[in-house]
């Protein structure tokens, strides 16, 4: 049931730029494994094997130190209202820092310039593969809205208090590896 393309075809685009919510998953050899979800509208589709998402503040910085340290990422989207399906992007990843120049341009081309409080890093993933399976087996849900708490979390800190929260929690991964952002 599976079927495996070497790029994101336009169907494919236009079923990511449905979703509401998609994962990311990484891990070096000898770390643990990471998956996280990811809303607030914060990836783009940017070629045909080229996604990014915008990497906002969290309570760890897993997928950075993972990225910096081994590179592999992989990235999932489920139909949660539709036709079944589930979407797989393989690939490498790296992270571009808040504040560089890199960054500017992406934020700018891929996000139209709007900066959620809380952003930290913009994740760039060059796709190798790309993967559907059928989706059978994913419940159906139904979309209500984005939880607003964590850009009122982030605005309420501020920018002083995101950056002191930076260094007390997403300096290093719970394995000990550096995120990069010393």
């Amino acid at each position: 049931m599976a079927k495996q393309f070497p790029s994101i075809t336009p169907e494919l685009k236009a079923f990511i730029e449905r979703q509401h919510i998609f994962f990311t998953a990484s891990a070096t050899a000898d770390s643990r494994i990471n998956l996280s979800p990811k809303g607030l509208d914060g990836l783009r589709v940017t070629g045909e094997n080229e996604v990014v998402f915008l990497n906002l503040t969290g309570s760890g910085n897993e997928t950075a130190a993972h990225l910096l340290a081994d590179g592999r990422l992989t990235i999932m989207f489920c139909a949660f209202e539709g036709p079944p399906m589930i979407l797989r992007l393989y690939g490498r990843g790296r992270c571009v820092p808040r504040g560089s120049e890199e960054y500017a341009r992406y934020l700018e081309s891929a996000f139209g310039g709007e900066e959620p409080a809380g952003a930290r890093q913009i994740v760039i993933q060059d796709i190798d593969l790309v993967q559907t399976s059928c989706g059978f087996g994913v419940p159906l849900y139904d979309y209500r809205q984005e939880r607003p708490s964590l850009v009122r979390w982030a605005e309420a800190k501020g920018e002083d208090g995101i950056r002191d929260y930076w260094r007390e929690k997403n300096m290093v991964s719970m394995d000990g590896l550096s995120t990069g952002m010393d």
